[in-house]
């Protein structure tokens, strides 16, 4: 239903979205992962035709975005992460208008309207004024105008944002009712409900993709595979190790050191080896304390792979050196002003540093061009054959500060740019 093909989106020198190419099959909810800035909302903008690609291409439900984009408004409904709702609406006008929109008549608009509403639950605020609406509210009604029209895809981005735990729970079991019905791509934030609605999920990083799969794909991918945790007090560590390591089904095992007189060991295994693990540890005498089978939750998978790819490219980001606490900030503002983030004595700062004169306020019909006071209206003088230097004169100067800069040709026929441009050019005649 979804295909991407070496996308890729470009913001001036910003590339958000970096020769991006995943696909979703019908049916399918997958998860749209990754910090702020790492290329998930651009990528749905453009799936939804809202902005072009710079390269590459994309296609849903079979129609070229770029080519088709009309097809492809039919066959998508879009929840973009800031709703866009008419405040002065009430919610059923809202929901009316979408589906004259949509082309939709007056007797499915009659039918389809109540049915969203009620789905969403915001039937009991049919009447209400959007613009009265709480922000949860909102985000209701946003996702009842993307189901309006009974779309074949479902892209929403942040679906939950604003909700307190209870809607979000409400909001999660009609995503689960909704994979039924449609192809769904879900960007959030909130991990954990991901992990309840998604099978499959794509994490984005720089724009690009860092890892997607199912959550025991990812997991094995990445080295981190679910195991058995157990704290037993055995006298002989490797050998514990090598019974451990024999055990059908078991990849590896580590020690973990001690905690008191239990030693901690973690087997890795590509199934629930608890019961051979107990069964072992009873055999040898081992007095048990904990015997339990750990998985990482998408959370700390997600945690681990952007803090991962994040640490390759530390070097490269931090050009800037630290600033130390409490060290004053200088503020951009007029010279003798300083800000300091403890609150501090404005007093000692005023007398370190002399305070700037105050700036002429210009009257009502005093225009910004008229010319200043006497006072305050002091050019340095310029000889017109002298190049200026960066910060010198009324204007800024081309060039690096305390280099000359480099003169401005007014003429590109014009031989020599640095002459008096008020007298008349010499011939070559010399005349």
């Amino acid at each position: 239903m979804i295909t991407v093909q070496n996308l890729t989106r470009r913001f001036g020198g910003l590339t958000a979205v970096d020769d991006l190419s995943f696909s979703v099959e019908k049916g399918e909810v997958v998860g749209f992962l990754g910090p702020n800035g790492a290329g998930k909302s651009t990528t749905m903008r453009i799936l939804t035709g809202f902005l072009p690609a710079t390269s590459g291409a994309a296609s849903v439900a079979g129609f070229d975005v770029l080519r088709q984009s009309m097809e492809v408004r039919k066959r998508i409904g879009y929840l973009p992460e800031t709703v866009p709702l008419y405040p002065e609406h009430r919610v059923r006008e809202m929901l009316d208008f979408q589906g004259r929109l949509h082309g939709m008549s007056a007797k499915e608009r009659k039918e389809r309207v109540p049915r969203v509403l009620e789905r969403v639950g915001v039937l009991d605020r049919a009447e209400q004024l959007v613009g009265t609406l709480s922000r949860g509210l909102k985000q209701r009604v946003g996702l009842a105008v993307a189901l309006l029209p009974d779309p074949e895809v479902l892209i929403l981005d942040e679906p939950t944002s604003g909700l307190d735990p209870l809607q979000r729970v409400e909001v999660r079991t009609l995503l689960q009712e909704l994979a039924a019905e449609h192809t769904v791509l879900l960007s959030s934030h909130i991990l954990p409900e991901v992990e309840a609605v998604c099978p499959r999920v794509i994490i984005l990083h720089q724009g690009r993709i860092a890892a997607q799969g199912t959550q025991a794909e990812i997991l094995a991918g990445v080295g981190r595979g679910a195991h058995v945790r157990m704290e037993a007090v055995t006298p002989d560590v490797a050998e514990a190790q090598r019974l451990l390591a024999a055990i059908p089904g078991v990849a590896r095992v580590d020690e973990r050191g001690r905690l008191g007189i239990h030693h901690v060991y973690e087997v890795f295994a590509s199934e629930d080896v608890r019961e051979d693990v107990g069964a072992l540890a009873a055999m040898k005498g081992w007095a048990l304390r904990e015997l339990s089978w750990s998985q990482p939750s998408l959370e700390e998978l997600f945690a681990g792979i952007a803090l991962g790819l994040g640490g390759e490219h530390a070097g490269a980001s931090s050009a800037t050196p630290p600033v130390a606490p409490n060290t004053p900030v200088a503020a951009s503002g007029p010279v003798g002003l300083e800000m300091h983030p403890g609150g501090g004595d404005a007093g000692a700062a005023s007398q370190a540093t002399p305070p700037a004169q105050p700036a002429r306020v210009l009257s009502p019909f005093e225009s910004a061009a008229s010319p200043a006071s006497p006072e305050t209206q002091t050019p340095p003088p310029q000889t017109p054959q002298t190049p200026r230097t960066a910060g010198d004169g009324d204007g800024p100067a081309l060039g690096e500060p305390g280099k000359p800069a480099q003169p401005f040709v007014l003429n590109p026929f014009e031989g020599a740019p640095g002459r008096d441009l008020s007298r008349p050019s010499p011939r070559e005649d010399g005349e």
